[in-house]
C-alpha cells in the first residue's frame, strides 16, 4: 500500500477503534502526538505501540518537546525545564551551548523511552524585541549565527539520542509580530535582512534531515503567499538555502490559512511541501487532509527514506551525569533565580 504524504494526530490517549481502521486504511507517513495524548510513561509507549501497528511499519512518530515552555511531556513523569530558552541564551556563548545540548540529550532520552523518534525542534527563529510572545522565549538567540549554533547543539544532542529533528518554523518567524496560531502572521523584514539575518540558520543547517515550514508571509518575496504555500520561498530553501530533506508544512489546521483542508492541503503540497501536517485529530478533516495529498511523490519518498535512515540506536551515555550537568546551568542563568 502506497504510503500517504500526511502527517497525523489522534483524538485522545489511546487509540479509538475508528481511528486505528482509518490509519490502516490512510497509511500516513507518521504521527504527532499532543498533551492530549499524554497521561504517563506506559499509556504513551502503548499508543506509539498502536499507532505504528495500526500502519504495520516503523513509522515516525513526531511531538513538539521544545525543551521550554512548549512541551507536551510534563512533570510528574518527564523533566521540567527551567529557565526558558531565551534565558539560557543569556550564557556565556560556551555555556549556553553546552547547557542546551544536555538539556536535548535529556529530552530524546525521555522521548525514545516511550517510542517517540521525531521532535519538533530546534526552533531556528531568530528574536527581536518584537517578536510575539507565543514564539519569544522559545528561541535560541537573538542573531543568526547565535541561533545556528545553538541550533546545531540541539540538533546533535538529539541525533545522539536517537531521536530526528525537526528545525522550525522555515525559513525563520522571529520578526513576525503576530501569533500564527491565530492569524497569518507578517515579517516586515526587507531581502536583505532576510538573507543576511532570518535565512541564515536555515542554511547553516540545511544539512538536517527534516524542515518544517511557518504560515509567515514575507511581502519582500511573495507578497500574495505565506511560506507554506509559497512556491517561490520554498524553491529558496531548496536552491538558495540548500535544505534538500523532507519539507513538512506546519499545521494546517491552524487559523492562520484561509480555506477548507482540501485546499490548504493541496496549496501545500503544490508549493513545494513533501508531507501535509493535520495536528487536531479530528477524523473528519483527516479524511480531506488524506484525500488531497494522496501519496507521497517519488522524491518526497527518497526524502523520507533518508531521512529515515538517520534513525539509530543512541549513543550509550551517562544520563544522570548530563542531566545533572543541564540542571547545574539554571542557577547561573540571569534572572532566573
Amino acid at each position: 500500500m502506497k504510503i500517504s504524504a500526511a502527517i497525523l494526530g489522534c483524538s485522545g490517549p489511546r487509540l479509538h477503534p475508528d481511528e486505528r481502521r482509518f490509519f490502516t486504511q490512510a497509511n500516513p507517513w507518521g504521527f504527532i502526538l499532543f498533551a492530549r495524548n499524554v497521561e504517563n510513561p506506559d499509556q504513551l509507549a502503548r499508543l506509539t505501540a498502536d499507532l505504528r501497528d495500526a500502519v504495520g511499519r516503523d513509522a515516525p512518530i513526531l511531538i513538539d518537546q521544545e525543551g521550554g515552555r512548549v512541551a507536551r511531556m510534563r512533570a510528574p513523569h518527564w523533566q521540567e525545564w527551567l529557565p526558558p530558552l531565551d534565558l539560557v541564551t543569556k550564557l556565556d556563548p560556551d555555556a549556553q551551548t553546552r547547557a542546551i545540548s544536555t538539556r536535548y540529550r535529556v529530552i530524546a532520552a525521555e522521548l525514545r523511552d516511550v517510542g517517540i523518534d521525531v521532535n519538533c525542534a530546534p526552533t531556528l527563529d531568530i528574536a527581536t524585541p518584537q517578536t510575539h510572545p507565543f514564539l519569544r522565549n522559545r528561541c535560541l538567540g537573538e542573531n543568526a549565527a547565535q541561533v545556528a549554533r545553538n541550533g546545531r547543539a540541539a540538533a546533535t544532542a538529539l541525533l545522539a539520542g536517537g531521536v530526528l529533528p525537526i528545525i522550525k518554523h522555515a525559513p525563520g518567524h522571529g520578526r513576525a509580530v503576530q501569533d500564527s496560531h491565530q492569524t497569518l502572521a507578517t515579517s516586515p523584514a526587507t531581502l536583505e535582512q532576510l538573507q543576511n539575518e532570518e535565512f541564515a540558520p536555515f542554511a547553516a543547517l540545511a544539512d538536517l534531515p527534516l524542515a518544517m515550514t511557518g504560515h509567515i508571509l514575507f511581502p519582500a518575496m511573495d507578497p500574495d503567499n505565506c511560506a507554506t504555500f509559497s512556491p517561490k520561498i520554498l524553491r529558496h530553501l531548496r536552491i538558495g538555502l540548500g535544505f534538500n530533506g523532507l519539507l513538512i508544512s506546519d499545521d494546517l489546521s491552524m487559523e492562520a490559512l484561509d480555506g477548507d483542508l482540501a485546499q490548504r492541503t493541496t496549496r501545500a503540497l503544490a508549493a513545494g511541501c513533501d508531507v501535509a501536517l493535520h495536528c487536531n485529530g479530528k477524523l473528519d478533516e483527516m479524511l480531506m487532509v488524506v484525500a488531497s495529498a494522496g501519496p507521497l511523490t517519488d522524491i518526497a519518498a527518497q526524502r523520507a527514506a533518508r531521512a529515515l535512515a538517520m534513525r539509530r540506536k543512541p549513543e550509550k551515555c551517562d544520563l544522570r551525569a548530563i542531566l545533572a550537568e543541564a540542571q547545574s546551568y539554571e542557577s547561573e542563568v540571569p534572572h532566573a533565580r
